[in-house]
């Protein structure tokens, strides 16, 4: 039986399902945008959306919002205005809130940025994945290197303080020498926070079924390791598997999903993790994935695709998939906090993690070690 004695910070995650192309390695809930996109009725669906969600939010604030996709920069301001609009009158925002929307290089996203900015959005993430130009076309992305960079530029122009650059690594063509640059020229655009992953190939993806050739494992290792030694050395602290900062810039709104709070998700396949402190319930639910399938259901039960309570069996896999992803960790009272039980209910995993010498523990703080950050996976499985 869960206890809990309060809840953990609430965010919104709002999401915009259509992007210009399909990239041959997405597996995200994307789908190719027609001449003309249903922008207002998207949004109308988005507001009903939140409208069928508030008794189970009542009177929470939200701390962060994220924008995300598909390419949510397709969206005009002006329909962000009338989102922004309703979200404020429907749910307390806190004024000092993270808000971040996901966007692309590419020329007519780049005119709005301005615009983003004068709404309140405060936080741009830039799906760069790299600045090679042979890169950028094995990864199907629609933008060069050259716009890539007016990107950055116009973002610094126009005044936002804080933005994320996405770049991978070990993409088909990528040498060390290309790998170098990539990551050189990210850090010499002065973002405040990097995403720096590997690219993977996953199922019901165009490169699951058509496989690019890509670098071999161990180059691959070290061009990562050799990345980490560089963006350390400008000041990017690694804090979580893939995502390094400058000081005091982490991610407000990742750090939420990796602390195991809470989240509402609206828009088309959108996730949440909602907490119930009357019920003693966690429950993750999800929305209808095809954008007109949300669209003709918003505001109805239909519109819930799937609605599932975590239960006590599942909570040490649940919240260590995530605490566990983190550099230093969580502080050991935080699970009890969001997770609803006391650390004894996973004591004989974390005692085979630390016997393994995957983490270090005490009273005050879980932690992964080098080697359970290296060997994340078999860490993790030891919660199931």
């Amino acid at each position: 039986m869960f206890n809990f004695t309060a809840l953990p910070p609430l965010s919104l995650y709002i999401h915009v399902p259509w992007c210009v192309k399909k990239c041959p390695y997405c597996d995200f809930n994307s789908h190719t945008a027609k001449s003309t996109l249903p922008e207002q009725d998207y949004i109308d669906a988005l507001i009903k959306d939140v409208e069928q969600a508030l008794p189970s939010i009542w009177g929470r604030t939200i701390q962060t919002i994220f924008i995300g996709g598909g390419t949510p920069s397709l969206f005009s301001a002006e329909a962000y205005e009338k989102l922004f609009s309703s979200l404020r009158a429907l749910l307390p925002i806190n004024p000092y809130a993270e808000i971040t929307l996901e966007a692309n290089p590419g020329t007519v996203e780049q005119h709005r940025f301005a615009d983003y900015l004068s709404l309140g959005i405060n936080r741009l993430s830039i799906g760069i994945q790299s600045f090679n130009d042979g890169s950028l076309q094995a990864l199907g992305r629609i933008h060069d290197r050259r716009q890539a960079i007016k990107a950055v530029e116009t973002a610094h122009k126009v005044g936002f303080e804080n933005f994320n650059l996405d770049l991978m690594f070990g993409l088909p063509q990528q040498t060390a020498n290309t790998a170098k640059e990539d990551i050189e020229t990210a850090m010499a655009l002065e973002p405040q926070h990097l995403s720096y992953y590997q690219l993977t190939i996953e199922p019901n993806t165009f490169f699951y079924q058509h496989p690019p050739t890509l670098p071999d494992d161990d180059p691959i290792i070290d061009w990562q390791i050799d990345s980490q030694q560089r963006m350390a050395k400008t000041g990017y602290q690694q804090y979580e598997v893939s995502a390094y900062a400058k000081e005091g810039q982490q991610c407000r709104h990742n750090l939420n999903y990796w602390q195991f709070g809470d989240y509402l998700g609206i828009g088309a396949g959108a996730h949440g993790k909602i907490t119930d402190a009357a019920q003693q319930t966690i429950t993750r639910q999800s929305k209808q994935k095809q954008p007109q399938l949300y669209l003709d259901t918003a505001g109805t039960d239909n519109n819930i695709l799937t609605n599932d309570i975590i239960s006590t069996k599942d909570i040490g896999f649940e919240f260590m998939l995530n605490a566990l992803r983190l550099t230093d960790g969580f502080p050991t009272p935080l699970f009890y906090q969001h997770a609803g039980l006391p650390i004894s209910h996973i004591d004989k995993a974390l005692q085979q993690a630390e016997q393994q010498d995957l983490i270090s523990w005490d009273i005050h703080r879980i932690c992964p070690t080098e080697k359970g950050q290296r060997y994340l996976n078999t860490l993790i499985e030891l919660f199931l």
